[in-house]
């Protein structure tokens, strides 16, 4: 890409901003489905942001970002959508991530 690095961020951020518009709009997909699946979920993409945020030196908190990818408190969210992982679901977890999650 014949792009400069300003322009680069302000379309990585575009796309970064859509993606969590897309996961907001998906109340349906679980957390645990998108580990198994892809080896991510909310929580790392809000882990992601902190992490940039403390490279930068800008106060973000744990709970701020995750705010910020789930759109409400993470508490509210997962008493309205987050559902029972099944025992299937948790063993795949496992495999996936045998040093747990932090869910």
């Amino acid at each position: 890409m014949a792009i400069d690095d300003k322009t680069r961020t302000e379309l990585e951020a575009a796309a970064f901003r859509r993606l969590v518009d897309h996961l907001k709009s998906r109340t349906d997909v679980q957390n645990i489905d998108m580990m198994n699946l892809a080896g991510f979920c909310r929580n790392c993409l809000s882990n992601w942001l902190k992490e940039a945020a403390d490279a930068q030196g800008v106060a973000l908190s744990k709970d701020e970002s995750r705010e910020a990818v789930y759109g409400m408190p993470y508490e509210t969210w997962k008493s309205k959508y987050q559902g029972t992982a099944t025992p299937e679901q948790l063993e795949t977890m496992k495999k996936v991530h045998p040093h747990g999650h932090g869910h």
